[in-house]
Parts: C-alpha cells; sequence; structure tokens
C-alpha cells in the first residue's frame, strides 16, 4: 500500500517560525530580568543645547548685520535659567556700523554672551581695537549692547600713537569706543620705553 505525504508549505514555515520564535522570547525575558538602567541628569546650567566647531557667524540686529563672530568652539545653553553661549576656545568679535564699516574689533581668550540681556563678557588677554586706532588691553570687559556701552573694573591699557595711558581701576566708553572714561588713570608712558622695558624683562637668562 502507497502512502501519500502532503506537506503544506506555509503550515511549514509557520511551524520553524514558531519554534525559532520561541526561544528568542525566552532569551528576552531573561535578558529583561538581567537589564541595569543609569540615569543620566540634565543640567541645563552645564548641558548644552548646541555646538559648533570652528564657526564663522555675521549677527543681524533688526535685519542689518552688526557683527562678525569667528571662534573654534561656540555652546548654546538654551535651557539655562539664564540662556547663554560660551565660547572657551577664544573669540575674535568685529562690530558694524550700518554701512558696514567695522566700528571696533574685539579678542579674547573666552567669552559669554547672555541673551536676555544682550551683554557680552570677554575674559583673558582682551583686545579691542577702535576704528581710529585706539588699542584697549584688559583682562577682564563686559559689552552691553542693549545700553551701548562697554566697561571693566581690570587695569586697562590704552595705546593711542607713540602714548600708553593706564587706568587701575578700568574705563567705561560708548559702543564704538571713541569716547572713554579711565578710572584711576597712570601717566602716559612712551611707546619706545614700554617695548624697551619689555625688551628687558624677555632677556633669558645666561647659559649655565
Amino acid at each position: 500500500m502507497k502512502i501519500n505525504l502532503q506537506i503544506n508549505p506555509l503550515r511549514g514555515m509557520a511551524i520553524v517560525l514558531l519554534t525559532v520564535a520561541l526561544p528568542l522570547s525566552s532569551l528576552f525575558s531573561c535578558n529583561k530580568e538581567k537589564n541595569e538602567t543609569v540615569d543620566v541628569e540634565f543640567n541645563p546650567q552645564t548641558s548644552y543645547t548646541y555646538k559648533s566647531k570652528n564657526s564663522y557667524s555675521l549677527i543681524s540686529d533688526s535685519g542689518i548685520t552688526r557683527i562678525k563672530l569667528v571662534t573654534q568652539t561656540w555652546l548654546m545653553f538654551g535651557k539655562a535659567s539664564e540662556p547663554y553661549w560660551y565660547f572657551p576656545d577664544g573669540i575674535y568679535l568685529e562690530q558694524f556700523d550700518t554701512l558696514l564699516n567695522v566700528e571696533a574689533s574685539i579678542k579674547a581668550d573666552s567669552a559669554y554672551y547672555f541673551e536676555r540681556r544682550n551683554l557680552w563678557e570677554a575674559k583673558g588677554n582682551v583686545d579691542i581695537t577702535n576704528f581710529q586706532g585706539k588699542r584697549f588691553q584688559t583682562e577682564h570687559v563686559f559689552w552691553d549692547r542693549q545700553n551701548k556701552t562697554v566697561y571693566s573694573d581690570s587695569l586697562i591699557t590704552i595705546t593711542e600713537g607713540d602714548k600708553v595711558t593706564t587706568g587701575s581701576a578700568g574705563f567705561r566708553s560708548n559702543q564704538d569706543m571713541s569716547v572713554y572714561q579711565i578710572f584711576t588713570p597712570g601717566g602716559q608712558i612712551p611707546v619706545e620705553m614700554q617695548q624697551h622695558t619689555s625688551d628687558v624683562d624677555s632677556i633669558p637668562p645666561p647659559d649655565s
């Protein structure tokens, strides 16, 4: 007697899938019990919401380009109680007038920008040059764009032509650095004398 066996391909496939699915289900069930979770707390004050490297940006105010910004690292902390930008690796800024003429430029080792107050804070080797070629050097300065003032309470050195003026208690200026007041000013020192003093200080010691 001959017996013909017929196997439904779809049924056979279902059996195979079922056979494979059961062990996987068991595996996932076992792993689920052993999983460990780590809670990562988001601190809005110290966790940035945006990061950019090697940035070159033009910043507009009321549709008019006002600032050129160049920096290696730009971090935004948009969720902080007071949203701010941070530039930890240095910054270079140029401020333009309405005709895109450079009114002043600023270089610094690091900087912050506080959005709500429209306030810049620059730190470390701050070097400002205005459109007249006057150079302002200090370690800490604020640029209040809302009130259109620049000010500092740190030692300031101003180089103008062949004269150098210092202010031990800082200065206050208008936004383009053309009109300023020096606090506790020192005497004027000729640039040649200042350079000579710097050269003497930089002479290396003799070889032992």
